[in-house]
């Protein structure tokens, strides 16, 4: 739900529905998007520094296309992110990348996702991870993204509607946890659920300001180190306790 880690237009809209299929397009069609799938992953996130081959893979592997409203698929291998309804965005590919790549997902993992919006990031880790358990605040987006993601064959993945700040303990621990709307902190559930030796990637800051995009790892003795990444700007956390005072 990221808005961009370079350009930082809030763009709120409200209404869009989304498909989980895009059942007009021809097979003409859909190569044009695949090759533009293969160009979006070689120039806007390898030659940016992704070295990550089984991130890059995922990024080739799924169809973002079929994760922004219909009408917008024209843009869906842009450089940017995209408006999904309900005041979100589907996040720059970069920066699902980035992301994914920071939290280090290897195949016996156990992933949680806070903030699931249309369900493409939740798509990508479900094919690095074991296992992967996702949170949408906005019953809207949830319930679209858990059809989705269930149409597409995504069967590893879980999609709750509810609170995101709670986490969800009844699956912990966790091996990664990413975060992918802007918090001034991170959640103590989050970190009670996290493994040792886990990684939140989670970008840390108030509403309307830009961010930062941090790791934090949990040590053994249960202290936490945190390294500051690249300057971004996501939407804001929702739940009440997300919510800055």
């Amino acid at each position: 739900m990221q808005l961009n880690a370079f350009c930082y237009p809030i763009i709120f809209v409200t209404g869009l529905s989304i498909t989980a299929s895009c059942a007009h397009l021809n097979p003409a069609q859909e190569q044009s998007l695949e090759g533009r799938r293969f160009t979006m992953v070689q120039q806007q996130i390898a030659e940016r520094g992704i070295r990550n081959k089984a991130v890059l893979k995922a990024m080739e592997t799924v169809p973002r296309h079929l994760f922004v409203p219909e009408g917008r698929v024209s843009e869906a291998y842009a450089d940017r992110p995209v408006p999904i309804g309900f005041g979100q965005t589907i996040s720059q590919p970069y920066i699902v990348a980035l992301m994914t790549e920071l939290a280090e997902v290897q195949p016996d993992d156990t992933v949680l996702e806070i903030g699931t919006g249309s369900g493409y990031q939740a798509a990508i880790l479900s094919v690095l991870a074991k296992r992967v358990f996702t949170i949408e605040y906005i019953e809207g987006l949830g319930l679209q993204a858990r059809t989705r993601l269930a149409e597409l064959g995504y069967e590893n993945v879980q999609v709750k509607i509810g609170d995101g700040y709670q986490g969800w303990p009844e699956h912990q621990p966790f091996d990664s946890i990413l975060i992918t709307a802007a918090i001034d902190h991170v959640p103590q559930p989050l970190i009670d659920q996290l493994k040792t030796g886990g990684r939140i990637v989670v970008p840390l800051g108030r509403e309307n300001e830009v961010q930062t995009l941090g790791v934090i790892v949990k040590r053994s003795d249960g202290k936490l180190d945190q390294k500051e990444i690249i300057p971004v700007r996501f939407v804001p956390f929702l739940g009440e306790k997300g919510k800055s005072p």
